[in-house]
């Protein structure tokens, strides 16, 4: 028997990384190369200062982004490592999937809620 997703197995670290919304989006960001904080917050739209700030450094403590500091201002910028740049394809991958099949998700979800048999109410 195939215990991949049991406690504290290797295939749980990695979708533990990827549940966080914006992990995988900060990586995406990166994927063109290196950016201020400032240039990675207008490129992903919606995410405040410090939820980045605690988003960078998370993926920074798994070997996921790498921080640059640029000389003696106090301007940093951040880009992905070698084993970063390894999700990208499943990210990929996963954006794929959710484009060909997010609106039959979205139908179940509606469903569910009653909102498409006019059950709801």
């Amino acid at each position: 028997m195939n215990d991949v997703f049991l406690a504290d197995c290797r295939a749980r670290l990695a979708f533990d990384l990827m549940a966080n919304t914006w992990n995988p989006v900060v990586l995406w960001a990166l994927r063109e190369g290196p950016l201020r904080p400032a240039e990675l917050r207008r490129r992903l739209g919606g995410i405040s200062t410090k939820v980045l700030t605690e988003t960078v450094r998370r993926l920074e403590s798994n070997g996921l982004v790498h921080r640059r500091d640029c000389g003696r201002t106090a301007k940093v910028e951040y880009s992905l490592t070698e084993l970063g740049t390894t999700l990208l394809a499943p990210i990929e991958a996963f954006g794929e999937w959710a484009f060909r099949y997010g609106d039959e998700v979205m139908a179940a979800q509606d469903e569910a809620l009653g909102l498409v048999s006019g059950k709801g109410g």
